[in-house]
């Protein structure tokens, strides 16, 4: 009937280990060219191919770090947040706002507290004992920082609670009625924490008449990127129980991710990346999803640690993350 015929050589990829790697060996493989005279068919009307209903094209990895940064930082001008918190001043002259710091033993809440000194005072600071090897909470006791403002005896109008880090084990690590009582103010400076119990109202350090002042005015919750994923269990339940306490008490709230360069080589190469790290952002959304913070009240950090110079582009976000705090407290006093 004079009709004209084709044919088509399939699974080729399957039968040629060659071809499976790379369909351009396609007309190199000898395999091949032996399988395609054994059909004795003309070999100009015999095409093979790779079906791509069971074997598509590789699709080629996604990109670790982000073309576009998804949170705008004003990288190469940490002046702008730097000459925020320098000039800011409460609406009330008598009220010092009061940030607490609280999280996982090891998180790097001192650290931060160190951190956000050397970036306002432009060298790298000290003066909150941390241990690199400690396996619990090397801070023992509710202590506050003020930071020291230009001549003598003159201090920013905020000051920093540290206190002892949540441990998974109950016998160990800060009671949560612990946290609760020092977000109403009615812990001193200078308290010794009991993992056993917490503070009652016959201890000398037991404040029964709490001033605005002595309050908490924002809760600063520290994590660190290396551990947010073991954050379940007894350790969610503890977080989020503070977290629900501050909510009836209408303190708000900044979630602080440390150890961002421990985790991501991107940004440990440069921290210029954080926002455009996909592992980063994956890991915001999780403590997120996992704590329930949004995901705008939580800011990743680099705290200082090795370096014994400052660096512009760690004090940028260290200040970005340091000014939302403040506008948070100062939003949370004048609303009282």
């Amino acid at each position: 009937m004079g009709i004209p015929e084709i044919a088509i050589l399939t699974k080729i990829d399957e039968t040629c280990p060659e071809v499976g790697k790379d369909i351009m060996n396609v007309y190199k493989s000898k395999y091949l060219k032996k399988k395609i005279e054994e059909l004795r068919f003309l070999q100009q009307y015999l095409f093979e191919v790779m079906d791509y209903f069971f074997k598509p094209y590789p699709v080629p990895p996604s990109p670790k770090v982000l073309p576009k940064e998804w949170r705008t930082v004003p990288w190469g001008d940490k002046e702008r947040d730097l000459k925020f918190v320098k000039e800011y001043q409460p609406h009330d002259k008598e009220v010092q706002l009061r940030f607490m710091l609280y999280g996982p033993a090891g998180a790097g809440k001192s650290s931060f507290i160190n951190s956000v000194e050397s970036a306002l005072r432009g060298e790298v600071s000290n003066r909150v004992g941390i241990d690199a090897i400690s396996q619990g909470s090397f801070t023992t006791k509710y202590r506050a920082y003020q930071i020291a403002k230009g001549g003598p005896r003159k201090y920013y109008p905020f000051v920093f609670n540290d206190i002892m880090g949540l441990e998974k084990d109950t016998s160990q690590g800060v009671c949560v009625e612990d946290i609760k009582l020092a977000m109403k103010g009615h812990m001193n400076d200078g308290y010794n924490f009991n993992p056993f119990s917490p503070l009652s109202e016959n201890n000398q350090d037991y404040n029964k008449e709490p001033a605005l002042n002595d309050r908490v005015h924002v809760l600063v919750s520290v994590i660190s990127a290396s551990t947010a994923v073991f954050l379940t269990g007894d350790f969610q339940k503890k977080l989020r129980e503070v977290r629900l306490a501050a909510r009836d008490m209408e303190i708000p709230e900044i979630a602080i991710l440390t150890k961002i360069d421990d985790v991501c080589p991107e940004v440990s190469n440069d921290i210029r990346n954080v926002y455009k790290s996909k592992y980063l952002k994956e890991k915001i959304e999780e403590v997120s999803g996992t704590l329930g913070f949004p995901t705008n009240r939580i800011f990743p950090v680099k705290n200082y640690h090795s370096e014994i110079d400052t660096n512009d582009d760690i004090d940028t976000l260290i200040l970005s993350a340091l000014r939302r705090i403040i506008t948070s407290g100062e939003d949370f006093v004048n609303h009282l």
